[in-house]
């Protein structure tokens, strides 16, 4: 009794097929599932209704987000469907800190899902966030490689055209965000190709060597070595000849010091990480 008399208070009180074609029957039936009691599931989803959430409690939709991956994780990927449209409302909530909080944890949810469910549902939700505002697009930047290494190969060569997007920032001293794509750069280096290196992380690699800000410029040079040995242990040494000419040309023979300076701390990561050998080094 008491377990249907709040199934009655949910569906009465709450409109929870507002964004949906189905009938309320149908939309009832699309989010039954036998992992947990039904009741608890239809009142969590029931909390993401923006009435509710401003009568009730504006951090509510936060909390929600917060909870999601483990209640994705309880009903398991077959049950995905119970969760889905929750989901979606959940990313396009108003307040940025809803977003924010699902983009954490969007690599975690496409574990859980597999790589379909991913490619389907959670793709465009992250195509979204990198579009987002910083304190979003943080979430995504942070856990990059996470969520691109579950994706097929050809859909995450589309990403190489966006990385660059991310040396944009609304705030051009939030150098924190520069040095973070450093370091999701340094891990980017195992999912692609030496082409796709040399043509597409390499300008970015070099721009983050010439930031304003030295943090970001150090870990840059480590960037910069381990592409060095990449593309050296790759089956085409032209590439290597080439970046090794390009380091030449764009930093030791810079008329500024600290370009000059760039490239001797260059040649000091390379070779205390030993990514060359020494008479190709010379």
């Amino acid at each position: 009794k008491s377990m249907d008399s709040t199934l009655h208070y949910i569906h009465n009180d709450s409109d929870l097929s507002t964004n949906s074609s189905f009938s309320p029957e149908e939309e009832r039936k699309s989010k039954v599932q036998d992992v947990v009691p039904q009741a608890l599931l239809d009142q969590y989803l029931s909390m993401t209704d923006p009435s509710r959430a401003q009568t009730v409690d504006t951090e509510i939709a936060k909390h929600c987000a917060y909870s999601l991956p483990g209640v994705a994780l309880t009903l398991g990927r077959q049950n995905w469907h119970c969760l889905k449209d929750t989901y979606e409302t959940l990313a396009s909530d108003m307040q940025w800190k809803v977003r924010r909080t699902l983009a954490f944890s969007i690599h975690e949810l496409a574990v859980i899902l597999g790589d379909q469910l991913t490619a389907g549902d959670l793709v465009p939700v992250f195509n979204g966030f990198l579009k987002d505002l910083d304190e979003v697009r943080i979430g995504v930047l942070k856990h990059l490689h996470d969520f691109l290494k579950l994706l097929h190969v050809d859909k995450r060569r589309e990403y190489l055209y966006q990385l660059q997007e991310f040396l944009v920032t609304d705030n051009s001293r939030n150098w924190r965000f520069r040095a973070e794509l450093a370091e999701q750069l340094i891990l980017l280096l195992e999912l692609y190709s030496a082409r796709d290196i040399y043509d597409y992380l390499r300008p970015i690699a070099f721009s983050l060597c010439a930031d304003k800000v030295s943090s970001v410029r150090w870990i840059s040079y480590k960037l910069v070595s381990e592409m060095v040995k990449k593309l050296y242990m790759a089956s085409t040494p032209t590439l290597v000849i080439d970046l090794m000419n390009e380091l030449v040309e764009k930093f030791c023979r810079c008329h500024k010091w600290s370009g000059r300076q760039t490239f001797v701390f260059i040649c000091q990561t390379i070779s205390e990480d030993d990514c060359l050998p020494m008479d190709q080094f010379a």
